[in-house]
């Protein structure tokens, strides 16, 4: 796992090596064990890298890597899960290598058949390959888009890397907000991709290769997709051999992901997921699975941590329990600084917390991300079922009648769950998804300013690239591939790359493999979602691993009890930022409707907790970002917090 960058000219003029190494240093967290720089000998074209050792812990194993002629160089993140099989096909073909890294096999593997080889790759990785025999920098992306890819292009350049933070790194390249994204932000909590925050900086989409010659010539092609089955062609299938299946490919994911030549252990949050996970490590290792969990202090309903140890002993794993009781305050700037800008999904606080602690004892963690976006999780794709089998006038009545009831005080409160579910139970499929799991939705012509809405704004335009793709199938189906190539994509795989990667941990994802994802994708609905049981087919494929206590207790999610902190010790910090007369988010958003905001939290009339945390992390952001913009040493970054109240 690493931190890769670099730039190629269009106009002949050099790419500078001080550029590419300042680029490069800003990425240090990514990598900290080794550097790497290339500068083609024309000048054009730079590759930088900063290494995190995992697999191959020897020099040979740097990279930027070249083949033997120097024509071909690569800068590579991530892992390659199947390189033992394409290295053996490569040396039948002659090839020979130098190290035992996953990156030499995309060395040679590109010799053998150019761009067209990522299709081959499986695993999770951003990469760049410079062939200067054909002159043409290729950029590639992994199927799911677990590993990140900027790019911004001007007249007479591109620049890459693994996050945006490099670009601010060279002080000739003008980074600037994008008033247009600001009404998407608020809206998703993110920007969905191909789109940033910044103007001309753009996200290589998930399972994408673009090459661009020297002369700016640029060439892109999906290389995967995936599909669900239109209605009339959903198999039907065996259910005892649907798990059987299941349970063959999610064990034949976890043992590639234990390939390692560093310290690895799992997170575990007592969950179905997780739980499975760290189930099959455990037979699949001969020492003990290293576990790692995290329980906030004072609030039960954010504590899952007597689940874990239930798990734990189960498994007899070597378990590390962290008790905290951190201030939000202390981790904002830093989540700001490693997002690249704010980022709305508060449950970054404790994935951020949780990775520091756990970096203390291993490099490289499994997790159960990807399981509720395969088997449908989410109380969101019920909702989406059920509401389509509800008559029109009773979905109507329900929200005439929640919307009558006293406001919770907790976002995770039924009373909650069921206003969100009538709000949205009346509008068309698309609509109804998206209004569940916006932040803001009706509210937001109230929120932005009119003169930074601009008329094009179109609250469902994430979905434009995925209408084919939906057409015919079934409302899961549909909300599946929505939710797994919007959500997973711009938030989940995002907040854990960030915050795993901000501590020098490498996180690998076994619901999210390739053959797993698509053999899911093809089973009937049924053995998903049944009456009100989610993850049907997971479960009974497990059925062995998973206590009774884990498999019926109700999905709780990952996250930190702001309302009860924003009504408490966070209060002061809030209002001084969001009430203040020389508030920089003025500029864009209404301060009188903010204010409404503040006040109808502060007197327990709703639960605006997520709706604050957005306006905040925005507001921080406007504050900091001029010390980004300014020419600065590469190498300084927010302090990372100490965690106070750990308990280990």
């Amino acid at each position: 796992m690493c931190g890769i960058c670099g730039a190629l000219t269009f106009d002949g003029s050099a790419v500078g090596t001080d550029r590419i190494v300042s680029m490069r240093e800003s990425l240090e967290h990514r990598g900290p064990d080794d550097v790497g720089v290339f500068v083609s000998p024309d000048g054009r074209a730079g590759l930088g890298f900063r290494r995190l050792r995992v697999i191959d812990l020897n020099p040979t194993a740097n990279q930027p890597m070249s083949n033997e002629d120097g024509s071909v160089h690569v800068v590579f993140n991530g892992e390659i899960y199947n390189f033992r099989e394409l290295r053996q096909r490569l040396e039948s073909r002659g090839h020979r290598f130098r190290s035992r890294s996953d990156t030499e096999v995309i060395v040679h593997l590109y010799e053998d058949e150019g761009p067209e080889c990522v299709s081959k790759l499986d695993g999770m990785f951003a990469l760049a390959i410079w062939d200067s025999s054909r002159h043409r920098l290729v950029l590639a992306r992994d199927r799911a888009g677990k590993k990140p890819l900027f790019y911004l292009r001007t007249g007479t350049r591109l620049v890459f890397a693994s996050e945006m933070k490099a670009f601010f790194a060279d002080p000739e390249l003008r980074i600037e907000i994008d008033p247009g994204s600001i009404p998407y932000y608020f809206m998703h909590g993110y920007v969905p991709c191909p789109d940033t925050f910044y103007r001309h900086v753009r996200q290589l989409e998930p399972g994408t290769v673009m090459s661009i010659g020297s002369d700016g010539h640029t060439e892109r092609r999906a290389y995967w997709q995936l599909e669900y089955p239109e209605r009339g062609a959903i198999r039907s299938v065996d259910r005892s051999e649907a798990a059987r299946m299941v349970r063959t490919l999610l064990t034949a994911a976890v043992e590639r992901r234990l390939v390692s030549d560093v310290p690895l252990g799992a997170f575990l949050s007592g969950g179905v997921d997780s739980t499975i996970v760290v189930g099959l490590m455990s037979k699949l290792m001969d020492e003990p699975v290293k576990t790692f969990s995290i329980g906030f202090e004072g609030d039960a309903r954010y504590d899952e941590t007597s689940y874990a140890r239930l798990v734990a002993e189960r498994f007899q794993t070597d378990h590390t329990e962290f008790r905290v009781t951190p201030s939000a305050v202390d981790l904002i700037d830093t989540l700001i600084w490693h997002h690249d800008g704010p980022f709305g999904d508060s449950s970054a606080i404790p994935t951020f917390i949780v990775s520091e602690l756990t970096r203390r004892h291993v490099t490289v963690v499994l997790n159960g991300d990807g399981g509720d976006e395969v088997f449908a999780g989410y109380r969101r794709f019920q909702a989406s079922v059920w509401s389509e089998a509800i008559p029109g006038w009773v979905r109507g009545l329900a929200e005439t009648l929640l919307a009558r009831a006293p406001g919770p005080a907790s976002d995770r409160h039924w009373l909650a769950l069921a206003r969100r579910f009538a709000s949205a139970a009346r509008l068309p499929l698309d609509e109804r998804i998206t209004r569940w799991s916006s932040v803001f939705y009706d509210d937001l012509d109230q929120l932005i300013l009119p003169d930074v809405m601009a008329p094009s704004f179109d609250r469902l335009r994430y979905l434009d690239g995925h209408r084919d793709h939906l057409e015919n199938r079934s409302v899961l189906g549909q909300v599946l591939h929505i939710n797994y190539a919007t959500y997973l994509l711009n938030d989940l795989l995002v907040k854990v790359d960030r915050c795993t990667m901000a501590n020098s941990l490498e996180a690998r994802s076994p619901f999210l493999d390739t053959a797993l994802v698509e053999y899911v994708a093809t089973l009937p609905d049924e053995l998903k979602l049944r009456g009100g049981l989610t993850k049907v087919i997971l479960k009974q494929a497990f059925a062995d691993l998973l206590p009774p206590e884990i498999s019926t207790r109700g999905k709780m999610g990952f996250g930190v009890p702001l309302g009860t902190w924003f009504r408490g010790p966070l209060r002061e910090y809030l209002l001084d930022h969001l009430l203040d007369r020389s508030a920089r988010y003025r500029t864009y958003l209404s301060s009188s409707f903010v204010r409404s905001v503040v006040d109808r939290h502060m007197a327990g009339q709703t639960d605006a907790s997520l709706k604050l945390w957005t306006l905040l992390c925005f507001e921080r952001w406007l504050r900091i970002l001029p010390d980004w913009t300014r020419t600065r040493s590469s190498t300084e970054v927010p302090p990372v917090v100490s965690i106070a109240g750990v308990r280990a």
